[in-house]
């Protein structure tokens, strides 16, 4: 089997509710999509168009390449389906491998034992044909193979991306509660920006939003901060591959902008963390990093969007701190961004209502398990407080 020049099924994942800007990302870059679901998309491709996907998407948290789908009722034939695969023209008999898993069978009361299943089964077949195995352990930073099995279907992945790509790998120090990447980059692409105007960003903590509005403006690929993958350890990888894509990303980057790019903090240990990871990220000087109370934010005549990831707090009496915040949250955004769109992500809908704007929009997604809402104002002239 020559996996990167053979076209398979390819399944990319991410977290809930980033579908629909992950298709954005998938059909800009060409693909066609076969099937879209609240996870992720389906579409068919060769290993070698993984590289490609897992360099490009923002929104992504893993690219997988179909091996096998397969009928399995219990352990015993998982094992006799999976040792029939030739592991010993995908994997190294020197190297290492690990496994992960999605499952839900009535003969398997923990996935480990699932996991064990698979890895014997590579184990033994490459034994068999080679004469040695490779290691095998919990570490994603090598080749990586994934199961899925519920009920009696059962199909087998090489998971190109190794360590998840939801995280862009510029954020060394992650600062107070900081948003993850992916999801970062999934509500600036929910919102109205357009990549040519002003984004203002109070409150930045570790500077994750308004970095990847700085990658996103100047066409800055997330895979280009990354030269580890999954897809680096299966054999037939040949790299020129992997450095013509990254060669071509390099090329695409757009280093100039005629617009501004502006976040603060009230913490001047944030603002410094911040800005060593926009140096990582190589968007230091496109960045104009302060340390001020939200509200002294310098905003430029607009169009632009405001853009706000306060605390949300636990559901707070009347006369929280936090409740304060939004309130004045609110003021700002009526008084200042005139011409703006304004955003606001929370997880708190009882603090939102404290904003005293009407909500133009209210984009579901989730920071982790928690419900969340990105909240979108339209801030012209005039714009008028009322009770949500």
């Amino acid at each position: 089997m020559e996996v990167f020049n053979t076209t398979s099924k390819i399944l990319v994942t991410c977290n809930n509710r980033f579908a629909p800007y992950l298709i954005q990302e998938v059909e800009e870059l060409g693909f066609k999509i076969d099937r879209s679901f609240s996870t992720g998309v389906e579409l068919s491709g060769t290993l070698n168009d993984c590289i490609r996907l897992n360099l490009n998407l923002r929104t992504a948290s893993q690219v997988l390449y179909a091996i096998k789908k397969f009928k399995a009722s219990n352990p015993d034939t998982l094992y006799r389906e999976l040792v029939a695969i030739e592991w010993e023209n995908i994997i190294d008999s020197k190297g290492y491998f690990s496994i992960t898993s999605n499952v839900r069978n009535e003969h398997i009361r923990t996935p480990l034992f699932a996991n064990v299943k698979v890895k014997d089964a590579i184990v033994d077949r490459i034994r068999q044909e080679k004469n040695e195995r490779p290691d095998t352990g919990p570490q994603t930073d090598k080749a990586v193979i994934h199961l899925y099995w519920k009920d009696s279907d059962a199909e087998i992945f090489i998971e190109t991306s190794g360590d998840v790509i939801s995280k862009h790998g510029y954020r060394k120090h992650p600062g107070k509660a900081p948003m993850l990447e992916a999801l970062a980059a999934a509500t600036i692409l929910a919102s109205k920006w357009d990549r040519k105007s002003h984004f203002i960003n109070p409150m930045c903590g570790s500077g994750t939003l308004a970095i990847e509005a700085a990658l996103l403006a100047t066409n800055r690929a997330p895979g280009y901060f990354r030269m580890n993958y999954g897809f680096m350890h299966i054999l037939g990888y040949d790299e020129n591959v992997f450095f013509t894509e990254r060669r071509r990303l390099k090329d695409m980057i757009n280093k100039t902008m005629d617009f501004r790019i502006i976040a603060t903090d009230i913490s001047e240990e944030a603002v410094d963390i911040a800005r060593k990871n926009a140096k990582t990220a190589g968007v230091d000087q496109l960045i104009e990093f302060s340390v001020c109370d939200f509200a002294t934010t310098e905003v430029p005549e607009g169009p632009g969007i405001v853009f706000f990831n306060p605390e949300y707090g636990e559901r707070l009496g009347t006369h929280s701190k936090l409740e304060l915040t939004y309130g004045r949250i609110g003021d700002f955004m009526k008084q200042a961004c005139k011409g703006y769109f304004g955003y606001i992500f929370t997880g708190n809908p009882d603090l939102a209502k404290k904003i005293g704007l009407k909500a133009s929009r209210r984009i579901e997604f989730y920071n982790g398990k928690l419900d969340c809402r990105l909240l979108e104002y339209e801030l012209y002239d005039g714009t008028r407080r009322v009770a949500e």
